[in-house]
C-alpha cells in the first residue's frame, strides 16, 4: 500500500499524464458538470466506478454506500439523486451492486452488528421480500449472490418510487434506470436487464406521485 505522502507523488503523476495527451485536460474538468451518468454504487474499496465503466472523471456522478442502497430516509442519497436529476439532467441513473458484497452478506446473517443493523434492516427487508426464492437455493454462495442481484432490483425500484424521478421521466423520458453486478472475480459488468417502465407502472397505483390524476 502506498504511503500518505506517496499519494501526492501519484497525484502529481497523474496530472503530468493527463496534460501530456490533453493540455486543457484541467481547464474543461473546472467547467460545469455535464455527466451523463449517476451511478450508485457500493463503498466497497474493490468497485471504482469510473475505473469499471471506463469512463472519465466528469462523466460520472457517483453516490456510494454499504450495499449501494437507495433508502428514502437517507437525506444524503435523495439529495444525490434530486441534483442529479434535476440540477445536472443525467441520461441514466445505474445501481450497481457486485457479487462478494460485505454488506449484504452481513445481512444473511441473524447476529446483532450494531450500529449497522438500522442499515442492514434494509437488505434483510429484501431477503423476507424475496425469502421463498433465496430458500429454495440450496448452494450458499449462489443464494448470497441471488441476494446480491436482488437488492439490485430492489434499489431500482426504490429509484422508480421516487417523486423526483417520476415526474422528470414522464415529462422529459429520461432518466433511463438500470440495474448492473459486478463480478471482482472476472472485472466483467452484469447487465440485470432491469425493465424500469414495467416497474413504473406496477406501481402507480401507490407510488403515482406525478401529480397528474390521470
Amino acid at each position: 500500500m502506498p504511503t500518505y505522502k506517496k499519494i501526492f507523488e501519484n497525484n502529481k503523476e497523474w496530472v503530468a499524464s493527463r496534460l501530456a495527451t490533453d493540455e486543457e485536460f484541467f481547464e474543461k474538468l473546472a467547467a460545469d458538470q455535464t455527466p451523463d451518468y449517476l451511478y450508485i454504487g457500493c463503498s466497497d474499496s474493490r468497485v471504482p466506478a469510473t475505473e469499471i465503466m471506463g469512463l472519465e472523471a466528469g462523466e460520472v456522478f457517483v453516490h456510494r454506500n454499504i450495499a449501494n442502497m437507495v433508502v428514502n430516509n437517507d437525506m444524503n442519497v435523495m439529495s444525490v439523486i434530486l441534483y442529479a436529476v434535476k440540477i445536472l439532467h443525467v441520461k441514466h441513473i445505474v445501481v450497481c451492486g457486485h457479487y462478494n458484497c460485505g454488506g449484504v452478506k452481513a445481512a444473511m446473517v441473524p447476529q446483532d452488528m450494531g450500529l449497522l443493523n438500522h442499515w442492514l434492516r434494509n437488505i434483510r427487508d429484501v431477503y423476507r421480500l424475496h425469502e421463498k426464492e433465496l430458500d429454495a437455493i440450496n448452494d450458499e454462495h449462489a443464494r448470497y449472490d441471488r441476494l446480491v442481484e436482488l437488492n439490485v432490483y430492489e434499489q431500482c425500484r426504490n429509484v422508480v418510487k421516487l417523486a423526483t424521478f417520476q415526474q422528470h421521466y414522464l415529462e422529459h423520458g429520461y432518466p433511463k434506470v438500470h440495474g448492473w453486478a459486478f463480478d471482482l472475480k472476472t472485472g466483467l459488468l452484469r447487465d440485470l436487464n432491469i425493465d424500469f417502465e414495467g416497474m413504473l407502472k406496477d406501481i402507480q397505483k401507490i407510488y403515482n406521485l406525478t401529480n397528474n390524476k390521470g
